[in-house]
């Protein structure tokens, strides 16, 4: 949990910090998009009119890169009675890395964000029938200066674009910025919000109506925030870093987190929350027309702080403070600031554990902190990295029928999805020992990290008992082919050993050598050969 020191700047016994004020909402029967869902993360749609909600959905199959992919773009319509479609991905908007719709510039220009494949940045597509055909990429000074996942939206009439990014400015982790159209292609370098949007929280997801001047976005510091929650703000100058106080929509927010608000019409809203979802983000809306309650008595801050952040894994400190006052404000009132704490709650880790070969979800898996046979399990759905990162370097992940797997800590990510690929113990399947490792040109077996891994297997298997396996030992293709072929067979024999040590039956463990015949990448050079130096098992019966 994180501890952040804040401040109250008061003037006389007047407050001039102003307090959120919850009112009491009736209840609004809220429905999933239908056939717009999957068990995966669906966030950030976009509407762009015709029936169309574009979105981002992560680790599915279906991506271009597969079940660790970690977003391409998908499409679901919705029909005159109200119904959405079953989604559908598209491709020609997606690449291997992670991809979001930022909405259209014109009606034939859609822009898309692509980071960490082929295309980093922001492209213009265009509309050519039901496709979309790439354009060209667009130049915005201070783009690539972003680090980890971006999100945004293209303001209606695509001058303006605001988005959500971790830059050397940002106060806390993700702050919003805007980026304006200065020419065909030119767009300026993103200008920060500045301290009444952006907390030394997350702030995420903006989306913003330049006809109301209204900015909706989510956070997880802002007054009232339970998790993240959406916040509407007014813009209240011609600049975009003067902005009133922001106001939690109480309507739709929920105790999951909640994000990406898309507007379909003025009664009408999409937005993402983890309510009902396992932790991972679902599209919903209401199941009727209702009248969406928005805040209208938005007022501007009394007090601003501002200041450079000193960051840890624990804590937030705000290391300086201004006051502002208003222009027209006559006098230096009394002034003194108040330190006050406010807690923040680590959101717990999100995990995707995936059948490697079937690419379904594997369910009833369980958690032990620790390597070999540790019996400290933990709850899959609490578990928090600052708390178990100073316990142990790894994390275990064990199912009924499935091969074991270790995880390093280290690897865990917070922001998104944990993809954990675990492999069934079915005729055919494979299991690449990956952390068996031998003295160099011996077959001896090397490091405790080894042992505890082959502890795991042999645990396994005596549970299993009627698994019956292969061990295929494989070398480079460097030296001679006759001695590779006879050290290949003697590290299967030495894995087969240690087993039948551990409790294994004999009989049950059957052993090849391969010699270099059997590359699973180039020898070209040494990382290829490295892989290339290994032992599988393969389960035979």
């Amino acid at each position: 949990m994180k501890i952040i020191k804040s401040y109250i700047l008061q003037a006389g016994r007047v407050s001039l910090l102003a307090f959120f004020i919850s009112t009491f909402v009736k209840a609004q029967e809220i429905q999933n998009l239908s056939g717009a869902n999957s068990p995966q993360d669906d966030q950030n749609p976009v509407w762009i009119g015709d029936g169309v909600l574009l979105f981002t959905r992560a680790n599915h199959f279906q991506n271009q890169g597969g079940i660790t992919d970690p977003g391409d773009i998908w499409m679901t319509k919705k029909d005159a009675e109200g119904n959405w479609s079953e989604a559908i991905h598209r491709p020609d908007l997606s690449t291997s890395g992670y991809d979001i719709a930022l909405g259209l510039e014109d009606l034939l220009t859609l822009l898309v964000y692509h980071q960490g494949s082929e295309r980093n940045g922001i492209f213009q597509y265009s509309k050519f029938g039901s496709d979309w055909n790439f354009l060209r990429q667009i130049s915005m000074e201070g783009l690539s200066e972003f680090e980890g996942k971006v999100s945004g939206r293209v303001a209606k009439g695509g001058s303006l674009i605001f988005l959500s990014g971790n830059r050397a400015d940002s106060r806390g982790n993700e702050d919003i910025y805007v980026s304006k159209k200065i020419g065909t292609v030119q767009w300026s370098k993103p200008e920060h919000l500045g301290n009444v949007i952006n907390t030394p929280g997350q702030e995420i997801s903006p989306f913003f109506d330049p006809d109301s001047n209204l900015l909706y976005f989510s956070s997880n510091m802002q007054v009232g925030a339970e998790g993240k929650d959406i916040f509407i703000a007014k813009k209240l100058s011609e600049s975009f870093d003067q902005w009133s106080a922001p106001k939690k929509w109480v309507q739709i927010n929920s105790t999951g987190s909640e994000s990406s608000v898309a507007f379909i019409s003025d009664q009408e809203v999409v937005w993402t929350t983890t309510q009902n979802s396992d932790g991972f983000a679902d599209l919903v809306t209401f199941r009727n027309p209702v009248r969406l309650e928005i805040p209208t008595d938005f007022e501007a801050p009394a007090t601003v702080a501002i200041g450079q952040t000193e960051q840890s894994e624990s804590s937030t400190k705000v290391s300086e403070l201004k006051p502002i006052f208003p222009s027209s404000a006559v006098g230096i009132p009394e002034v003194r600031l108040e330190e006050k704490e406010v807690k923040i709650e680590e959101e717990p880790l999100r995990w995707l554990v995936i059948d490697q070969k079937n690419r379904t979800r594997v369910e009833g898996f369980a958690v032990f902190l620790g390597e070999s046979n540790s019996k400290d399990e933990l709850d899959p759905n609490s578990i928090r990295l600052s708390e178990i990162q100073p316990k142990a370097g790894f994390l275990r992940f064990e199912a009924p029928q499935f091969f074991p797997i270790t995880i390093s800590i280290s690897s865990l990510r917070k922001s998104e999805p944990n993809v954990i690929l675990m492999t069934r113990a079915e005729a055919g399947n494979s299991l690449l020992l990956d952390q068996v490792g031998f003295k160099r040109g011996t077959a001896e077996l090397e490091g405790s990290a080894t042992m505890e891994f082959l502890d795991q297997i042999a645990k396994f298997l005596n549970e299993n008992p009627e698994v019956i396996i292969r061990i295929s030992g494989h070398t480079d293709n460097a030296g001679d082919p006759g001695l590779n072929k006879a050290l290949s067979l003697d590290r299967a024999t030495s894995v087969r050993d240690y087993l039948v040590e551990k409790g294994v039956a004999f009989e049950r463990l059957r052993i090849s050598g391969w010699g270099g015949t059997r590359p699973i990448a180039s020898n070209a050079t040494e990382a290829g050969r490295s892989k290339n130096r290994r032992v599988e098992i393969t389960v035979e019966n």
